[in-house]
């Protein structure tokens, strides 16, 4: 019984001693991801992987931002330059200046099922998104099954980097429809600042802001085939503050941050990716990831010999209190 409650106890610890470090890591939502790109292997779907790069880089930053993507030579990709009229026409913004492209992506089209993989090389660069948050624009956009890794050789928000991804896609004879990559935009931009304005809230998560946006467009996804008919004002902020409740973010994200949450989400329901498949099945297979990261670290810990130590930790520590109490 004994060891039952220190085994208990460890697993606890362990879990709330994970979740504090994911917590103080608002750059990182999905632990520890070191999903690469093998530029030396031909890629069954494009051929060879795209190299985005943005317009702003000179000649040796691309070359160093392509060592940053581990791409072996330059031969082994296909790549594009992403300019700053490339942002206006997939994200209707911008002034299509090329000096503010620094961000550059690599992007490999997987098999079907694999899901959207998002690895940010250079955290330190990409000083506002995180991965979850490109995962999830991503799926508004109408991306399906791709591993995207993304570095930027100096520092930069992070905002425009989708660019070189739908740009990487219609390279690739994949064209997005642009009303889906202005809501995805919106979407980056809207849960962007709502995490820059709650940076220093404790209660406030990034993870659980990714696992309420999915959530939403599930329900929204949802009402819409049960009733045939796109949600009202009222409904997108019944569905969002229960969503809110869900996920304890009731008491951290503002009336005026809702209300933006609502004019986003009407945008959304608006465009086709309230009725595709493709877009409930990489919602699910998100979720899925973001649900499982708390087990994984816990697995991690296990694998690595923690558990053992962690455990004779606490027993040594339960038998010291209940000596105190006899």
């Amino acid at each position: 019984m004994k060891n039952k409650k220190v085994n208990l106890i460890a697993k606890a610890m362990i879990l709330i001693l994970s979740l504090s470090f994911v917590a103080a890591d608002t750059k990182t939502v999905l632990a520890e991801n070191d999903a690469t790109i093998d530029t030396s292997v031909i890629d069954e779907q494009w051929g060879k992987p795209t190299y985005a790069y943005g317009a702003g880089l000179s000649d040796s930053d691309i070359n160093y931002t392509a060592e940053l993507l581990k791409i072996d030579t330059l031969e082994n990709v296909n790549s594009v330059k992403v300019t700053g009229q490339d942002l206006v026409t997939f994200l209707g913004a911008g002034s299509g200046n090329d000096s503010s492209m620094i961000s550059s992506v690599l992007v490999r089209k997987e098999p079907k099922g694999k899901g959207i993989n998002v690895n940010i090389i250079t955290k330190d660069n990409i000083t506002q998104i995180t991965e979850g948050q490109y995962v999830n624009a991503s799926i508004t956009a109408g991306v399906t099954d791709a591993t995207i890794i993304v570095a930027a050789s100096r520092p930069v928000t992070g905002e425009s980097a989708l660019t070189g991804v739908y740009k990487a896609f219609s390279e690739n004879g994949i064209k997005l429809d642009k009303e889906r990559t202005e809501v995805a935009q919106e979407e980056l931009e809207v849960t962007n600042e709502i995490a820059k304005e709650n940076k220093e809230n404790k209660d406030f998560d990034i993870t659980e802001l990714n696992k309420l946006i999915v959530s939403i467009k599930q329900d929204l996804a949802e009402f819409k085939e049960k009733n045939k008919d796109l949600a009202t004002k009222e409904d997108i902020e019944r569905i969002i503050n229960e969503a809110l409740e869900k996920y304890k973010l009731e008491n951290v994200i503002t009336k005026d941050q809702i209300e933006k949450l609502i004019a986003l989400f009407e945008k959304y329901q608006k465009t086709d990716a309230i009725n595709s498949k493709d877009v409930i099945e990489e919602l699910n297979k998100f979720s899925k990831n973001l649900g499982d990261k708390v087990s994984d670290l816990y697995n991690k810990a296990e694998d690595a010999g923690w558990i053992p130590k962690i455990q004779a930790f606490f027993s040594k520590l339960f038998k010291a209190l209940s000596d105190l109490f006899k």
